[in-house]
């Protein structure tokens, strides 16, 4: 390692930069004895959140619990890197390239999605350091230059307002020698702070009167003639449906575990940067900024001035390994801090203040998985794949829509009918998973797809880190 990587390191603490904003107060009920509830909710992140929330707008009267294994929100919802975005198919491209007939559709609930959450946000006055900042997609090598053209079309195509800049231009907006271009687009996306917006949701949940009981894992899941019982280690629900909001964990249902893969995804931020750090940047406008590797790393600036750098290694696990041992990774926060200093070398000095982990629930086509079980009683919204943010409230639409609304147009969308293909079990998978990872970093230094990745292109299988 070098000196300066292992001295910026030094005292960084293994926490979400994000996590000093949850209430030193909170104080949620651990699920005992028989309760009973009209729905009930597995999971409190942001897409659990927002299935209670959105139950009970359509139904004040409908009671509503939300259950939650740990404390709420301890997950990804809590530990991203505080970006939100329109895009349901994990971008133009790819909903393109997957659904081209559902495509202009999926586009239009996509922002329909995002002005009803800055719509959520202004009417219960929530703090998120909400900024419609939009992003840059930088190249940093030649073979990701040669595709700005084509990211430049594909979001002017569907009506984004962008901009494609040269490596003078790029480094003009943003100063680091590694870059050779961008596209600078506007619209679409964004910046926020997670943990203040999910506190945000959790209050404005309770307000509506839903339920929330903490430390209360779900074991086991079994329908009744008249409903559904939801079993805890100290007590039992009884509700009549269920959306289950479990990402990764717990998946209750039979043909989740086969479809929902767990990535583990690295992250730092920086101290405060001083006012010389800051100018020697320039990055005036404040985007959020991302390469276009297979393996690609995110960063944003913080209202506080900070660096929030994460991504490239996105690692899997023998077995489906989700356990918090995995979080850490010094090798992971390692690579990362000598790719932040090599990007941007005026920084060299900057110390990292935080470093964590979370897991990202994937899927093998890359976007939501959307299922019901137990005679349509029980809906799933899994596979947010890192773009959950903004999602994850589209998610609990398509899973309410799922168990209450028959007529529901969500309910015949491609997206939301069908399923991807299931991972194979192990012992293939892991060696599957490493072998695409190693094809996609070749494609990154090549600019050409192997067969293996043509074939996955033709089954529509998308898998990037």
């Amino acid at each position: 390692m070098p000196p300066e990587v292992e001295k910026s390191l030094a005292d960084a603490t293994r926490q979400s930069v994000w996590a000093h904003a949850f209430p030193t107060d909170w104080d949620f009920p651990t699920l005992t004895g028989e309760q009973k509830t009209e729905l009930a909710v597995v999971g409190s992140g942001f897409t659990g959140l927002w299935t209670a929330i959105l139950a009970k707008t359509r139904q004040p009267e409908r009671d509503v619990v939300v259950v939650e294994k740990d404390t709420l929100g301890h997950a990804a919802s809590s530990r991203n890197g505080g970006f939100i975005s329109e895009s349901l198919t994990h971008g133009h491209a790819h909903g393109q390239a997957m659904w081209p007939d559902d495509m202009a559709t999926l586009v239009e609930l996509g922002r329909e999605n995002m002005r009803q959450i800055r719509a959520f946000i202004s009417d219960y006055g929530i703090d998120a350091e909400w900024s419609d900042c939009g992003k840059t997609a930088i190249a940093v090598t030649p073979v990701q230059a040669e595709h700005l053209k084509a990211v430049y079309e594909i979001n002017t195509r569907f009506g984004e307002a962008a901009e494609l800049l040269d490596a003078e231009q790029m480094r003009e907006d943003v100063a680091s020698p590694t870059y050779l271009g961008g596209v600078r687009v506007r619209t679409g996306s964004g910046l926020f702070h997670p943990v203040k917006m999910l506190v945000g949701m959790v209050r404005v949940a309770q307000d509506l009167g839903v339920r929330f009981y903490q430390h209360s894992p779900i074991t086991a899941l079994q329908a009744r003639r008249t409903g559904l019982d939801l079993v805890a280690p100290q007590g039992r629900l009884r509700a009549h449906k269920a959306v289950l909001a479990t990402s990764v964990f717990s998946p209750l249902v039979g043909g989740i575990k086969a479809r929902v893969l767990p990535l583990f995804d690295h992250v730092l931020a920086t101290e405060p940067l001083s006012a010389g750090h800051l100018d020697s940047l320039r990055w005036r406008e404040s985007q959020g900024l991302t390469d276009l590797g297979n393996q690609f790393h995110y960063y944003r600036k913080t209202a506080d001035n900070r660096i929030v750098w994460g991504g490239y290694d996105a690692n899997y696990y023998f077995g489906d390994d989700s356990s918090p041992r995995r979080e850490v990774r010094d090798a992971s926060h390692t690579l990362l801090a000598k790719h932040f200093f090599d990007t941007f070398p005026q920084l060299e000095g900057v110390r990292f203040e935080y470093q964590w982990a979370g897991v990202i629930d994937s899927t093998s086509r890359f976007t939501p998985y959307f299922s019901t079980a137990l005679g349509g009683r029980v809906a799933s919204a899994l596979g947010f794949t890192g773009l959950g943010t903004g999602s994850s409230r589209f998610g609990a639409t398509a899973a309410l829509d799922l168990l209450d609304d028959a007529s529901s147009p969500l309910r015949r969308l491609e997206m939301v009918v069908q399923k991807p293909l299931p991972f194979p079990p192990e012992p293939f998978r892991y060696p599957l998973v490493q072998f695409t990872r190693w094809s996609l970093v070749k494609e990154d230094e090549t600019g050409r797809r192997n067969l293996w990745l043509r074939l996955l292109d033709s089954l529509k299988v998308g898998f990037n880190s």
